[in-house]
């Protein structure tokens, strides 16, 4: 795995880069909200930008791009209206968002003039130190003291308690495609690209289950049509099983257009689900966990120890912080979502491009898949933090591949 680094407009620099000449483009834009006053994000891409994205994309190639809740209609409009085909949205969901609301209150007595008495004091994370979801996340250290103040006129008591903004816990990902030259399968064998990895990107089962009770609930117990000793069937109904008498471990569930940052906050969010507990009479055509049984090929129940439904969706793990040091770019997107994003849509050895490479998160993510990586950045402080997190990586993954 190899990567480059452009300092520059993302246009002008595609501009350079040829036709068809990646696999995948997944980034991180401006999201057009002003974000801490900077003004990179004074808006969202240009259909202009996307249009050399499709431009430098194989056909099929797809594109993944965060954005904002709030101009997702307008980051999206343009990527249509550039030629890409949208696919779907995916929803990043955390529990560690801060609102950043108005208190009205305060305002309604500010501007009276009138000053309102200190009842109190609370601490709440300095919203310079970077974004909140990251704060939280890798433990970043750094609060500020918010004093608590009573109103201080009657028209700021009829306000107060009222605001201006929800808390932020979500940030939709737009799932574009470049149009493919005939079908699915003439374009993925002549291109590379047109598919998502959906094996890859499985959900991994719950833990906590008794091995020899998983092993015998998904124990072979009659041929599936279209079986054949050694050859396993694909996914769907049942077909990773492969012979009579075998116990094969299902891969995971598929993923579905949801992710999350597995907090306990989002977890609660999320309804009691135990699953299927009985057995069913018989098996569901197209269903990617159905079983056979001993008794007469019914579905056997699930074994989950987990109730709640936030299993259902793919979270990463906690692993590795993601705010290496000197890393103060405020947008940091954790790395596991980066690596399953990259996994989603680029073939294996492909070349993925980042427009927006910021703090390099996509580009440090690439180099830990095995995937080559161009990478375009404007402002050379970032660039720096983003050309020595890759590196880090790269040479992570290469010492690693030497121990082998």
């Amino acid at each position: 795995m190899h990567f480059r680094l452009f300092q520059g407009d993302c246009i002008e620099v595609m501009r350079s880069l040829p036709d068809a000449s990646v696999d995948s483009i997944v980034t991180d834009p401006p999201y057009g909200i002003n974000f801490m006053g900077k003004h990179w994000d004074y808006d969202v891409p240009s259909v202009e930008a996307w249009k050399e994205a499709l431009r430098v994309l194989k056909p099929g190639g797809h594109l993944l791009s965060f954005s904002g809740s709030r101009t997702y209609h307008r980051m999206v409009v343009n990527i249509e209206d550039a030629g890409f085909e949208i696919r779907d949205q995916i929803m990043w969901v955390y529990g560690s968002g801060f609102p950043k609301s108005l208190d009205v209150s305060k305002a309604i007595d500010k501007a009276f003039g009138a000053e309102r008495e200190v009842v109190g004091k609370r601490e709440q994370p300095d919203i310079r130190g970077g974004s909140f979801q990251n704060r939280a996340r890798n433990g970043v250290s750094g609060n500020v003291e918010i004093l608590e103040t009573a109103p201080a006129t009657p028209e700021a008591e009829k306000w107060q308690g009222w605001g201006t903004a929800l808390k932020p816990s979500h940030e939709p990902i737009c799932v574009a495609r470049k149009p493919l030259i005939g079908a699915v399968a003439a374009n993925v064998l002549t291109h590379g690209t047109g598919a998502i990895n959906i094996d890859a990107c499985r959900v991994e089962l719950s833990g906590g289950v008794d091995a020899a009770e998983f092993e015998n609930n998904h124990r072979v117990t009659e041929r599936l049509p279209g079986e054949y000793d050694g050859q396993p069937l694909g996914l769907h109904d049942g077909g990773w099983k492969q012979r009579v008498g075998d116990a094969v471990i299902p891969p995971g569930r598929w993923s579905a257009n949801l992710i999350h940052d597995g907090s306990d906050e989002v977890v609660s969010a999320f309804p009691s689900a135990k699953g299927q507990q009985g057995t069913t009479g018989k098996r569901t055509q197209g269903h990617c966990f159905s079983r056979v049984t001993a008794e007469g090929g019914g579905i056997a129940p699930r074994v989950d120890s987990e109730n709640s439904a936030a299993r259902f969706f793919y979270h990463p793990k906690a692993s590795r912080k993601d705010r290496d040091e000197g890393n103060d770019h405020p947008t940091v997107k954790p790395t596991e979502v980066c690596r399953w994003l990259l996994r989603l849509v680029t073939p294996k050895g492909g070349t993925t491009l980042d427009m927006y490479v910021g703090s390099g998160s996509f580009g440090k993510a690439a180099m830990l898949e095995g995937f080559d990586f161009i990478g375009i950045e404007r402002e050379a402080e970032y660039l720096d933090i983003a050309r020595a997190r890759i590196a880090k990586a790269q040479a992570e993954m290469f010492d690693a591949e030497e121990e082998l």
